[in-house]
């Protein structure tokens, strides 16, 4: 017997099947290295290029545009201080990373894990923390889309702000910094819970893929908007302290020629 009644996609192993000899080793490896295993991650390829050749390419992208918007902003306003162009660089980052690389990501999140270019290969590498970057996932792309559209372009507005020294910075940056801080929140809540709650990770075990790329990489932004964010609070908070000052000061004063006026007026009478 040849075995070619056999109905089921595996093969007959026994008497007139295949001999479990015949089944090759590769055949029995996951067709991807992404958790939790047995995932389905449609038209996976794997990456061409290696990892540090990726990072360096985001590295002298981001480089590249930190550079040219620093130029641009010292040109525009000589006075910069060192302390506004480092927060300015931090929010063309985040403007950057936002509308582009995230934007890529919820442009082309059905192809990301068959495609080759440079930011497909740095969404594949990342996915190996968060598996949910490939399999379109609801959250992911919800949450996503909301930084693409409205965080990433106030960060921008928040670039602007601090080259012209425009009395709104500290409200903008009140609101992106929350904004990150919500997210990120949101982000570690939402699979770490799904990981104790029913041990399906979505992230690979190694040190590498949940320290360093899933905790490592997304803690500054918990960090850099909390400093931010307590820095804007305290200034806002010292110059309404000032202002009250200034009309308390102010009503004094006119309660003053008031009672000034109330006095004079009825020697004139006289």
């Amino acid at each position: 017997m040849d075995g070619s009644w056999w109905p089921w996609p595996w093969p007959l192993v026994g008497k007139g099947g295949l001999d479990a000899t015949e089944i090759e080793p590769e055949d029995l490896t996951p067709p991807h290295p992404y958790y939790p295993i047995g995932v389905t991650v449609p038209g996976y390829v794997p990456n061409e290029a290696p990892v540090t050749v990726l990072l360096a390419s985001l590295a002298g992208m981001l480089g590249f545009a930190l550079l040219g918007a620093s130029a641009v902003a010292l040109k525009v306003n000589p006075k910069l201080t060192k302390s506004n162009l480092a927060l300015l660089c931090w929010f063309v980052m985040n403007g950057c990373l936002h509308c582009f690389f995230e934007g890529y990501f919820v442009l082309n999140h059905a192809t990301v894990a068959s495609s080759q270019n440079v930011a497909a290969q740095l969404w594949k590498e990342y996915a190996q923390s968060d598996s949910r970057y490939l399999t379109s996932d609801f959250f992911m792309l919800s949450v996503e889309s909301i930084t693409v559209f409205i965080w990433g372009p106030l960060c921008f507005a928040n670039a602007i702000a601090i080259v012209r020294g425009s009395p709104i910075r500290h409200a903008l940056r009140i609101v992106v910094c929350m904004a990150h801080l919500y997210g990120v929140a949101l982000y570690y809540s939402t699979s770490l819970c799904e990981t104790y709650f029913t041990g399906r990770s979505h992230s690979r075990p190694e040190f590498q893929y949940f320290w360093v790329y899933y905790i490592g990489f997304n803690l500054p932004w918990a960090i850099v908007p909390s400093i931010l964010l307590f820095d804007s609070v305290r200034t806002i908070t010292k110059a309404m302290r000032t202002l009250d000052k200034v009309d308390m000061t102010l009503d004094a004063h006119r309660h003053r020629q008031d009672d000034a006026r109330g006095i004079s007026e009825p020697k004139k009478t006289k």
